[in-house]
């Protein structure tokens, strides 16, 4: 019998999964992916490698609802997904959360830390008290400490921010993380501390991780298995 496979999922047989499904995109007259299908299990984490402007980020802003593809479906749960970003119903576009890999670009300079994290609860209008409960708990778990939190994006480091971003990205629970790149940015310490953070919330909360990175030890270690994007494509994984 042969050994198993180290990078093949126990859960890819699950009904629980994000599912990109032959998933077409192109700008212009440039195709990005050319059906692509990744599929992305509850309690599983893939890592996807593949050369720069293969389209590796752009699959993660479609199957986090931000891109419309122009060919293919995006499924959770075996839901399909119709339409992207507010045309979305809100708990199903909340089940899906990303980490981009920099924190300044995907923060607004003029909220403070605190209302970084908040702004997906607020945007959903929650409740003003259960906003501050879940900002509090989230800056802890990350490591926010109190004078931090009132602080506006150019008063803190990258690794600081990110941990925000990471805080903002988990508020609502998302049932699968997209990690695009997400620890490039950062040095060797903040890097644990977010892939940790990560893990644990995984286990907990048998959340599907997808990680982009260069790393390919980074990819080994903390993948379930491995997808080569160019192999994805016209091919289900």
């Amino acid at each position: 019998m042969p050994p198993p496979d180290p990078h093949r999922s126990r859960h890819v047989t699950s009904p629980e999964h994000l599912l990109a499904d032959e998933v077409t995109v192109g700008y212009g007259r440039q195709v990005v992916l050319d059906g692509v299908t990744v599929r992305v299990g509850r309690d599983e984490t893939v890592g996807l490698r593949g050369p720069s402007g293969c389209g590796k980020s752009t699959l993660v802003r479609v199957l986090a609802l931000l891109h419309r593809p122009d060919h293919g479906q995006v499924s959770i749960d075996g839901t399909p997904v119709h339409g992207v970003r507010y045309a979305v119903p809100v708990d199903l576009r909340t089940r899906v959360a990303v980490l981009f890999q920099s924190p300044r670009a995907a923060a607004d300079p003029r909220l403070s830390l605190d209302d970084l994290i908040a702004e997906p609860l607020r945007a959903v209008r929650t409740p003003e008290a259960t906003v501050r409960e879940r900002v509090a708990e989230l800056a802890d778990l990350v490591g926010l400490t109190a004078d931090l939190r009132g602080r506006r994006p150019h008063a803190v480091s990258d690794g600081q921010l990110q941990r925000a971003c990471l805080a903002r990205a988990l508020v609502h629970r998302p049932d699968y993380l997209l990690c695009d790149e997400a620890t490039a940015m950062l040095d060797a310490s903040t890097q644990a501390h977010v892939a940790a953070v990560i893990r644990d919330y995984q286990r907990t909360q048998r959340a599907g991780v997808l990680v982009i990175t260069h790393d390919q030890t980074l990819l080994d270690h903390w993948s379930d298995r491995i997808v080569d994007l160019a192999g994805a494509a016209r091919a289900r994984t």
